[in-house]
Formats: structure tokens, sequence, C-alpha cells
């Protein structure tokens, strides 16, 4: 899967977890991991001309979605591969989701990371047009948000304690560069 991202937002945003939820979001889908994806962070005005020209409406928004190749989660077991699609473009505000963010109580990472994972559902055909849509989009939404949290909490777990063995054998005086030096004084001639 390829996600390729740029902030033209002038806002420092969290890049790695911007692209991790997006990840993360499409694999829960079941999207064919050859799947391209463009992110792009825009300022306040470059979202609101958007927001004009697609959708008629006025001022910015916090996210929107342009899907390219119409793919669909999961697939057909005997479908033909059809190889890299483009799965499409998610276009997010941070200026807009930091208010957002902030008016909800939320944390600005939480805000992005809701907002692509509601961007990469949209570009799956999700929408939240009218109650029942609404209820099963923003529903799947919470599901992914919460098993990606999930995810980052264990990997996050097992950083740490990956940190702490290290710290005690190194304490202990056992660390990965004497095993390197020791591996190397016992090869022989040839291989040093």
């Amino acid at each position: 899967m390829s996600i390729e991202f740029a902030n033209e937002s002038g806002v420092d945003v969290p890049a790695e977890l911007i692209i991790e939820a997006a990840r993360f979001a499409i694999n829960a889908m079941d999207v064919n991991p050859a799947a391209l994806l463009s992110v792009l962070c825009v300022d306040e005005d470059t979202m609101a001309d958007m927001h004009v020209q697609w959708m008629d409406l006025p001022g910015p928004t916090d996210v929107m979605s342009f899907p390219m190749d119409e793919l669909v989660p999961g697939g057909r077991p005997d479908a033909a591969d059809l190889g890299p699609a483009i799965l499409g473009d998610i276009v997010l505000c941070p200026e807009f989701a930091a208010q957002q963010a902030k008016s909800a109580r939320r944390s600005f990472d939480h805000e992005l990371s809701m907002l692509t994972i509601h961007g990469v559902l949209h570009l799956l055909g999700f929408d939240h047009a009218d109650p029942d849509e609404e209820r099963e989009m923003f529903g799947l939404q919470n599901e992914i948000l919460e098993a990606f949290y999930a995810q980052r909490h264990r990997q996050a777990r097992k950083q740490r304690q990956s940190d702490k063995d290290a710290r005690l054998l190194s304490n202990i005086g056992f660390t990965a560069a004497d095993d390197e030096a020791k591996a190397l004084d016992a090869a022989p001639p040839e291989e040093k």
C-alpha cells in the first residue's frame, strides 16, 4: 500500500499518525494492499474554496474525500486481481480540525486520526446523508478508531518493555555491541 502525504496547511501535523491511521483503516476494510492513497493537508481558505467548488457549501470543513477507482471493502475471492488501484484523495484542514477538537474537548491528534478514518470510509463509498447511513458509517468509524488505538497501545507497551529490557541488560553489562564484538573475536580469520 502506498500512501502519499503532503502538508500545505502551514500547521504542524503528526504526519506519521495520519499515515498510520489511514493504513490501519484501509487494512481493516480489507482493501487491496496495492491500493494507492493520497492525503493532503490544506489551509482554511483552500478548504473553503474546495468546499464551494465540490460540495456547493460555504466555508471550510474538516475533511473531504475524492474517490478514484471505486474500490470496495473485501471483494470476491474468485475475482481477478485488478492490481494497483487509486483509492483516492483525502483532504484535511488542520486549522478547522484543531478548532473542532477544542470545541469537542478532544486532542488534535485524536481529531486528525478520526477524520482520516472518516475520509477512508468515504473513499470506500460510505456516507452519512440519511440516519441509517450515518449510524452505519459512524459505528464503523468508531470501531476502526477503537481498534487503531488498541493496536497503538499494544505497540507502545511492547516498546516500553523492550526499552526496559535493554536498560536492564545494559545495567548488568550485557549489550548488543558487546555481543557483536565477542562474535567478531570468535569468528575465524577469513570472516573477520
